[in-house]
């Protein structure tokens, strides 16, 4: 990943132990987040580690911001060569959960910022990387989008999104679409689906007890909840020439969730 130019969203958890270990591996990150001050505290943490980080402070769900944070990273870099899309919400406390009872605000806010924020950063990265030069390992550059086990591996229990579930498994079509159409001009596009994993996103879930002990048995690899680091590794791999040869793909990396 040396001098690798790559947009993240996101400024914590699994986007943030990305950032860390790509930087550690001498790539250059873009990120965005919402909070200025935690932004901040993430841009030093990675100057720290040796690495080069910018951001901005922004809403994805803002259609100007996807436009301000490309332009941004190719005026500064010349180049794209990675986009992330971490960046999503829980939909919960807007009114999402099973079809029964989910609101239209619970549904509308859900697939925006999960699925359309997605959709706008890919347009404008990839408008980037269809006019860049192919790299030394022949590529022009490298997707890979969020998406979660819940998009193909449901839980009625205690994860009963239908909006989340829609948004998710939405992102692997549209991964796999843009896989499809981009592989020719030498695009990689893959999805990863993490099972649950400590972010402040999965907070309300990982400090219920009964889930807690639930997920003990639904992700026995690791016995419970997942670091968010364990997915960032895997995401570093889906990023880097170690992977050069790998599009279309859709990962699982949930702790056994999906066969549990």
């Amino acid at each position: 990943m040396k001098n690798k130019i790559f947009i993240i969203t996101g400024a914590s958890g699994i986007a943030a132990e990305t950032m860390k270990l790509a930087v550690q591996q001498g790539a250059k990150v873009f990120f965005c987040g919402r909070n200025e001050a935690r932004c901040q505290e993430l841009k030093e943490l990675l100057l720290e580690l040796g690495g080069e980080a910018d951001y901005l402070v922004g809403d994805l769900t803002d259609p100007e911001l996807a436009v301000r944070l490309v332009k941004a990273c190719k005026e500064k870099h010349g180049r794209i060569d990675g986009l992330y899309n971490v960046a999503g919400i829980s939909g919960r406390r807007f009114g999402d959960g099973p079809i029964h009872e989910c609101t239209e605000e619970g549904w509308a806010t859900t697939m925006s910022n999960n699925v359309t924020t997605q959709y706008r950063l890919c347009r404008e990265v990839v408008n980037v990387m269809l006019a860049q030069e192919v790299d030394e390992n022949g590529l022009r550059g490298t997707i890979l989008n969020m998406s979660s086990i819940l998009g193909m591996s449901p839980e009625p229990k205690f994860f009963s999104t239908i909006a989340y579930a829609a948004a998710k498994g939405a992102i692997i079509s549209m991964s796999q679409s843009m896989a499809s159409k981009y592989a020719a001009d030498k695009i990689r596009v893959n999805a990863i689906c993490p099972g649950l994993a400590l972010t402040r996103m999965s907070a309300r879930a990982s400090e219920n007890e009964e889930i807690v002990n639930f997920m003990a048995e639904k992700q026995p690899l690791v016995g419970g909840v997942m670091d968010a680091v364990d997915v960032a590794k895997t995401s570093v791999f889906l990023l880097s020439q170690e992977s050069k040869v790998i599009t279309g793909e859709v990962l699982k990396v949930d702790g056994g969730w999906s066969v549990s």
